[in-house]
């Protein structure tokens, strides 16, 4: 028996694009993208398809970590244009049907924000418990945790004597949530930024707002460890989202994905069913991460997948995404970026993320099938984290050479390239410099070129895009495997209302077989020309289809 759905929040069909304002499009040709660029751009979005715009931190920063570290959460930086810029793309967004969504950073701001200079200028200030301030132990740091970016979380402030807390950099102190006051103004400013329009927010690094209590140390000993888990969860977590929620959040008609680490079916649910009255959804990272630790295996990466897929269904609801502005290129790291397969298995890939349910982010460049960039000097990457890393590894002894190839597959500089928009000298991205250097593919893998070429990545991207609106069960659907084995075939149901789409890929540069589709298969969609025989025929390296069953 099929029951009728009922009516779904409108962010759960929604196709999300993701973009690195500093990389989209530089309009005064300083060589750093802007807002008033990527307004000039928003035609080329509303052609892919895509209806939910995510932009990273364009608010007044010192840029230690692109934006990340916020020293005026209600202003825009220069280097990105105007408040005034923001009110426009807004309004052009909407012109277009497309939302925009900000990134929320409130675990940390940036050292030069009024909040922690008044904070550090003595103990007294009534400022100083809007951060996280120990005295030394033993002449040194209060506990052993390590930073993301910097041996130690803790900085040593000399003139007071004392240590303040940062997760990230020195330069990106964490705020002190425990403190009502804090609550009460970071509410304050959300608050302003709705009242301008937007239609939500990206939650960055929001499992790390709530730690330990009494951060204790690990109890590896060693100075500097690195293990995230008392750094965040800690037991005023969740009171902490239901508070945004309650007070900011329900009274609009918008989205929030919660940047999430180490997160588990169970503890998405937590977060993001509707009755925890908490955030919308969560992004899901542990594909990226096992990839990243094993390399890319089909086995584990179904495996993976259909656990959330049939874990979450009914229950919580996720942000889907391969690749962000953290993370390498998709193609480089999940697909095979070399010449012969480059296109299909982009393409692939795009099949699998835009037929899963869970909302859809595409990052910026990923619907061109961009690839990993290997810059030949470490001089030649601008990105914090990739520095520190190679630092540290020289550090263990590995050579130059070695430690510079894992930044050619890791860096987070990867993804941050300039979006090329033709074969022109700086990809039409640009009359200036652009600020960090182009990817070398730019020539042949741009958006002038996709646009001309009926078999580009992006042509698949926007027309899976389509079916994926066209059909709600690729949204709603339940999930159930077809494929039973752990090898490159990964085949699967997704069912709705009696709409049955089964979607067959291979997820190898090698031919497959799969002999598992229901007969009357209809072909909807695929990534290569269809083939000779059957619909369970061959797979060609990195083939995928969409079928509606009878």
């Amino acid at each position: 028996m099929h029951t009728h759905t009922p009516p779904q929040p409108w962010w759960k069909s929604a196709i999300a694009y993701q973009v690195y304002p500093r990389s989209f499009q530089d309009s005064n040709g300083d060589g750093v993208g802007d807002i008033p660029g990527l307004i000039s751009r928003l035609d080329y979005l509303h052609t892919l398809g895509i209806d939910l715009l995510w932009i990273t931190p364009v608010y007044t920063s010192p840029q230690v970590d692109n934006g990340y570290d916020i020293s005026d959460y209600q202003s825009i930086d220069p280097t990105f244009g105007t408040l005034a810029d923001v009110d426009e793309l807004i309004a052009q967004c909407h012109r277009r049907g497309i939302r925009l969504i900000m990134d929320l950073v409130i675990n940390h701001c940036s050292d030069q924000h009024p909040w922690f200079k008044a904070a550090r200028s003595s103990r007294d200030n009534p400022y100083r418990d809007w951060f996280i301030w120990r005295d030394p132990v033993d002449g040194r740091e209060p506990n052993n945790w390590a930073s993301h970016f910097a041996p130690s979380a803790w900085t040593l402030d000399e003139a007071t004597g004392q240590y303040y807390l940062h997760t990230f950099a020195a330069q990106q102190p964490d705020l002190n949530w425990q403190h009502p006051p804090v609550r009460e103004a970071l509410h304050a400013m959300i608050d302003w930024w709705l009242a301008r329009g937007i239609d939500g927010f990206r939650l960055d690094a929001i499992s790390y707002i709530d730690k330990a209590p009494g951060l204790p140390s690990h109890e590896v000993d060693m100075p500097y460890h690195f293990d995230q888990a008392p750094m965040m969860h800690g037991p005023q977590y969740h009171a902490h989202l239901h508070e945004l929620h309650q007070k900011l959040f329900r009274h609009h008609d918008i989205v929030t994905v919660g940047e999430c680490a180490g997160m588990t079916v169970q503890s998405t649910i937590d977060i993001s069913a509707p009755e925890r009255q908490e955030l919308n959804m969560a992004f899901l990272f542990e594909p990226v991460s096992d990839v990243y630790a094993h390399g890319m295996q089909p086995g584990r990466l179904k495996e993976i997948l259909t656990r959330w897929q049939t874990g979450l269904h009914g229950k919580g609801w996720v942000g889907m995404g391969f690749n962000n502005h953290d993370q390498p290129r998709v193609v480089s790291i999940f697909g095979d970026d070399g010449p012969e397969h480059r296109v299909a298995s982009a393409k692939c890939l795009g099949t699998l993320l835009l037929t899963l349910e869970g909302t859809p982010f595409i990052y910026q460049g990923e619907e061109l099938g961009m690839t990993n960039v290997a810059f030949p000097r470490i001089e030649d990457y601008q990105d914090l984290s990739t520095h520190h890393r190679y630092r540290q590894n020289l550090a263990q002894g590995w050579t130059p050479e070695r430690a510079l190839t894992h930044e050619h597959t890791y860096s987070r500089d990867n993804a941050r390239t300039p979006m090329p928009w033709d074969a022109s000298a700086q990809a039409g991205f640009s009359t200036g410099t652009p600020w960090l250097a182009l990817g070398p593919t730019f020539d042949h893998i741009n958006v002038a070129a996709s646009l001309a070429d009926d078999g580009s990545v992006f042509h698949h991207y926007r027309r899976m895009i389509a079916l994926r609106k066209q059909w709600p069960a690729l949204v709603h659907g339940s999930f159930e495997r077809l494929d039973a084995d752990d090898g490159p075939v990964f085949a699967y149901v997704r069912e709705l209302d009696g709409v049955r789409l089964a979607v067959v890929m291979n997820l190898s540069s090698a031919s497959a077989s799969f002999s598992g589709l229901p007969a009357g298969a209809e072909r909807l969609q695929g990534n290569l020309p269809a083939g000779q025989g059957g619909a369970s025929a061959a797979l060609r390296p990195w083939e995928a289809v969409v079928y509606r069953l009878a």
